[in-house]
C-alpha cells in the first residue's frame, strides 16, 4: 500500500464510525481528565487541556491509528510529589523533558523491545487494568441514593441491548444522552460531571514553563521525567498491542514512542500534564466503531469544544451514565478465557499472568506489574532452556578414549548441568568434546568449559574441543583460560 492510499485509509476509511466513536470517547474523557488532575494536585483544566492536546497531536504523530491517548491515572500518580514540592511550573517543565526522552526512545527504536513481552504478561496487564477500571468506579457506587444504582443498571441495559436494534449509533453514546435527559427531566439529585470540578471557560494558550534554566532544575525534574517517559511508553506500547489484536492490524511501535513524545511536548507548551495511551478509552473507541486516526482527532477536538463552549450541558451528565460505560469497558477488557485456560495452559504461563495481575492491582503501578511479569517470564524461560541441554558419549574400541557430544544451549542456567554431564573418574588417555550442536552464551558457559577441560587434564587426560561455532569460539578465545599458558593459575584466579 503506497503512502497516499495508507493516509486515505487511516483518515477517511471509516468516517461515520470514527466520528461517532470519537464523540463517545470525548464524553468519557471529561470526568477522567478531571479526576486525574485532582490526583496530581493540579487544577482540572490542566488534565483537560492535556487530554485535548495529546489526543489531537497523537492522531497525526502516533503509530497506532484508533488508539486514544490523554491524561492518565498511571501518569498522574507519578506527579504528586513534584507538584506538592515545586508546583505546577515544574510539572510543565517535567512534561516537556518527558516528551524529549520519549522522542529519543523512538529514535533508538526501543519500541521493538515489545517483542520481549510475553503473551502471558500482556494478558495479565489487560486483566489487571480491567480490575482497576472497575475498582475506580466503586467510589461512585458507594453510599449513594438508590437512583444511582437504577441509572447505572439502565445504562448497562442500554449499552448491551441497544445494538440488537441497530449498530449504526454507538450504544454508549445513546446511554449517555438518554440518561442525561432522564436526569434533567426528573431533576434527580445525583452526582454529575459538574460536581467533579470547574470546567475551563477559555481556550489554552501557548506558554513556556516559568522555571530557572539551571542544572538544579534539571536534577529536580529529570527523575520524574524519566519515570514518566518509561511508564508512559510502557502503557502506550502495551495498549497498542491490545488494539492491534482487537482490530487485527499492525502498528509502528517506534513511531508511537516518538509520537507520544511530540504529544507530551505540545501538552506541556499548552499548560497540560504528561499523558499516554489509555486502554479503557481505546477499547471504548474500538468497540464503538472507531478504527482510524480521525476517531482520535474527533475525540480530542470535541473534548475541547465541549468543555469550553458547552460546559453548562456537559456539567449535567450524570456520573452514573459514565460509570455504566466504564463498567462495560471493564467487562469487555478482561480476558475471561484466561480463567478457563488456567487448567490447560502451562503452569509457568499462568503464574506469569497471575503475578502480573496481583502486583499491578495491589500497587496500582503498571511498571511494577509488567516488570514482575517480564522477570518471571525470563526466569522460567532460562530454567526451561537450561533443561534442554543434552550430553551423550561414546567410548573407543580399546576404551582408552571417549567422545562427548554436547547438544543445546550453555549459559548461566545450564552451566552446572554441563559440568555434571562428564565423568571425571573414568581413566582415559584422550577425551574429545564435540560442541558442534551447542552454543556458548556467556561467562558462566565459558567457565564451565574451562572447568571440564582442566579437570580432565589434572587426571592426565588429553582433551580436544571441536565444533565451536564462530560466536562461541570468539567468546571462548576472549574469556576462556583452558587453552592459555599457565591455565591452572589463571583458573584459580578466575
Amino acid at each position: 500500500m503506497n503512502l497516499v492510499s495508507r493516509l486515505r485509509q487511516d483518515w477517511l476509511g471509516n468516517i461515520r464510525g470514527d466520528v461517532l466513536a470519537g464523540l463517545v470517547v470525548a464524553l468519557a474523557l471529561i470526568p477522567e481528565a478531571i479526576a486525574f488532575s485532582i490526583i496530581a494536585g493540579v487544577d482540572p483544566k490542566v488534565g483537560l487541556y492535556a487530554s485535548f492536546c495529546i489526543a489531537v497531536v497523537i492522531a497525526f504523530t502516533g503509530g497506532r491509528p484508533g488508539m486514544i491517548s490523554a491524561a492518565t491515572g498511571a501518569m498522574a500518580l507519578l506527579m504528586v510529589g513534584l507538584v506538592k514540592d515545586h508546583g505546577l511550573q515544574y510539572l510543565l517543565a517535567a512534561t516537556l523533558l518527558t516528551g524529549v526522552l520519549q522522542i529519543v526512545a523512538g529514535a533508538l527504536k526501543l519500541g521493538s523491545l515489545m517483542r520481549f513481552v510475553s503473551r502471558s504478561v500482556i494478558t495479565g496487564f489487560v486483566n489487571a487494568l480491567a480490575i482497576l477500571i472497575f475498582m475506580a468506579q466503586l467510589p461512585e457506587l458507594t453510599n449513594v441514593p438508590w437512583t444511582v444504582y437504577a441509572m447505572t443498571a439502565a445504562g448497562l441495559a442500554i449499552i448491551y441491548l441497544f445494538p440488537r436494534l441497530t449498530r449504526s449509533i454507538p450504544s454508549p453514546l445513546v446511554a449517555i444522552v438518554l440518561l442525561t435527559a432522564v436526569a434533567i427531566a426528573l431533576q434527580l439529585d445525583i452526582r454529575t460531571v459538574g460536581d467533579m470540578g470547574a470546567l475551563p471557560d477559555s481556550l489554552p494558550v501557548f506558554l513556556f514553563p516559568e522555571v530557572p534554566l539551571t542544572l538544579e532544575t534539571l536534577w529536580i525534574i529529570l527523575p520524574v521525567s524519566a519515570t514518566l517517559a518509561v511508564v508512559g511508553l510502557l502503557e502506550s506500547l502495551l495498549t497498542a498491542q491490545i488494539v492491534d489484536d482487537l482490530t487485527d492490524t499492525p502498528s509502528d511501535k517506534n513511531r508511537e514512542c516518538a509520537g507520544q513524545g511530540v504529544a507530551n511536548i505540545a501538552a506541556g507548551m499548552l499548560g497540560g500534564m504528561a499523558g499516554c495511551a489509555m486502554i479503557g478509552q481505546s477499547v471504548i473507541n474500538v468497540k464503538s466503531g472507531g478504527r482510524g486516526r480521525l476517531s482520535t482527532l474527533v475525540a480530542g477536538g470535541v473534548l475541547l469544544l465541549l468543555v469550553v463552549y458547552a460546559s453548562q450541558w456537559v456539567a449535567l451528565i450524570p456520573m452514573a451514565a459514565l460509570v455504566a460505560v466504564m463498567i462495560m469497558v471493564s467487562i469487555g477488557t478482561f480476558s475471561w478465557s484466561s480463567i478457563r485456560q488456567l487448567r490447560t495452559h502451562p503452569t509457568t504461563s499462568s503464574i506469569v499472568m497471575l503475578g502480573t495481575v496481583v502486583v499491578t492491582v495491589f500497587t496500582h503501578d503498571l511498571a511494577k506489574g509488567v516488570f514482575t511479569g517480564v522477570l518471571l517470564s525470563a526466569l522460567f524461560f532460562a530454567r526451561k532452556v537450561g533443561r534442554v541441554l543434552h550430553i551423550g558419549s561414546t567410548a573407543s574400541a580399546d576404551a582408552s578414549a571417549r567422545t562427548y557430544v554436547v547438544t543445546g544451549q550453555v549459559f548461566f542456567a545450564s552451566a552446572e548441568t554441563f559440568v555434571a554431564g562428564f565423568d571425571f573418574r573414568e581413566v582415559l588417555q584422550r577425551v574429545r568434546i564435540d560442541v558442534t550442536a551447542a552454543h556458548f552464551w556467556d561467562l558462566s558457559a565459558v567457565g564451565a568449559l574451562d572447568k571440564v577441560v582442566l579437570k580432565f587434564r589434572r587426571e592426565g587426560t588429553e582433551v580436544e574441543v571441536i565444533g565451536l561455532n564462530d560466536a562461541s569460539a570468539t567468546l571462548v578465545d576472549r574469556l576462556g583460560v583452558h587453552d592459555k599458558p599457565d591455565a591452572e593459575r589463571l583458573m584459580d584466579g578466575h
